[in-house]
């Protein structure tokens, strides 16, 4: 995988998680997580929220652009941007927010990880970060958007040698993140009100799922694990301080046990010993990552796991690929899918 100079803004193993998310899995027996309760029963247990996960929700309104305006972009420049009529954004997340704003329309192209329904038909330009110029200049954008991840330096480059307004956007590593993501999408696509629409009504949800939060007085708070799991690529990491996971787990209740143990990095190798440190009492894995392994019965397979609380009891929760680390216009869904399979006897959101 050919990697730009723009990516030194992330972690490398984090750049590895999204660049390998939605490509080279295999198609392992597994179906989904499995029971995520004490039964340790295996079965598939995906969630009112996680079915949904495929379709994005746009603001009630379609806003119109008031255009041009000139935008500060992540990677030093100021970008000028005159038309939002053809809108090219390079990864998933990107497209998430530029359909959530109401613009889906005038989108023309698509990353392979925006797995979104109203996405799916689009040409894809963008694989596992590696972009193709000549794809997006073909489509003859009036805007791209782009993040740190995004390369190689040459395509970005060539794209912006042809004279196309191009905003590269910070990624986001935690919820914190959401509004600032939105703040300068819609900045770039020039409506900004719907932004504050969509920051408010993200927020709204974010904390009406954990409003729903069962009190648990006097327990500990349960310690879950993220693992990224690729069995096809042999690729089996757990997840630390960097990962990305750790602000979705703490917002649902519970303690990021990789964090917790001491790791630092953002991956590391899965190892029995670190495992056992950790001690999670869940894992949390992405859907194609489980199914990739053989599902619960393929991950519990994996040394260490089996030893571990949550290897025991089989508890295992499944977020699908494309909405887990987003931070995002859904994340609401997300969080609301892992408080429902970390506390299933609590009937969340009804």
């Amino acid at each position: 995988m050919r990697r730009s100079r723009l990516t030194s803004a992330l972690p490398c193993a984090l750049v590895l998680v999204f660049a390998l998310a939605l490509t080279g899995c295999g198609n392992g027996s597994g179906s989904g997580s499995g029971d995520s309760g004490a039964s340790g029963s295996g079965r598939d247990t995906k969630t009112a929220a996680a079915a949904t996960a495929d379709r994005v929700e746009p603001l009630p309104r379609t806003p119109r652009p008031g255009l041009p305006v000139t935008v500060d972009s992540a990677d030093g420049r100021e970008v000028t941007v005159t038309s939002a009529d053809r809108i090219v954004p390079l990864t998933g997340s990107l497209s998430e927010i530029v359909f959530t704003l109401g613009l889906g329309d005038r989108v023309v192209a698509r990353d392979i990880t925006a797995t979104f329904e109203q996405a799916a038909d689009l040409p894809v330009v963008t694989r596992a970060h590696d972009v193709s110029a000549e794809g997006v200049l073909s489509l003859k954008p009036t805007l791209v958007l782009a993040d740190t991840t995004t390369g190689p330096a040459e395509a970005i480059g060539q794209i912006r040698d042809a004279g196309i307004p191009l905003v590269v956007v910070e990624p986001a590593k935690s919820l914190d993140d959401i509004a600032r993501r939105i703040d300068t999408v819609a900045g770039a696509l020039g409506v900004r009100p719907a932004g504050v629409e969509l920051k408010e009504r993200t927020a709204a949800r974010i904390a009406a799922v954990q409003k729903d939060i069962p009190a648990r007085d006097g327990e500990r708070k349960p310690r879950v694990a993220f693992l990224y799991l690729r069995g096809s690529a042999s690729v089996y990491l757990l997840g630390g301080a960097g990962s990305g996971a750790s602000s979705l787990l703490e917002a649902a209740g519970a303690v990021d046990a990789g964090k917790e143990s001491g790791l630092r990095k953002d991956f590391t190798a899965i190892t029995s010993e670190a495992l056992a440190k950790a001690a999670p009492d869940a894992i949390l894995v992405m859907t194609k990552g489980l199914e990739s392994v053989g599902g619960v019965d393929g991950l519990v397979r994996i040394p260490g796991v089996a030893e571990t609380p949550a290897g025991m009891d089989r508890r295992v929760v499944s977020v699908d690929d494309g909405v887990l680390l987003n931070y995002g216009p859904r994340t609401d869904e997300v969080l609301r899918s892992i408080v429902e399979q970390l506390y299933p006897a609590h009937p969340s959101g009804s």
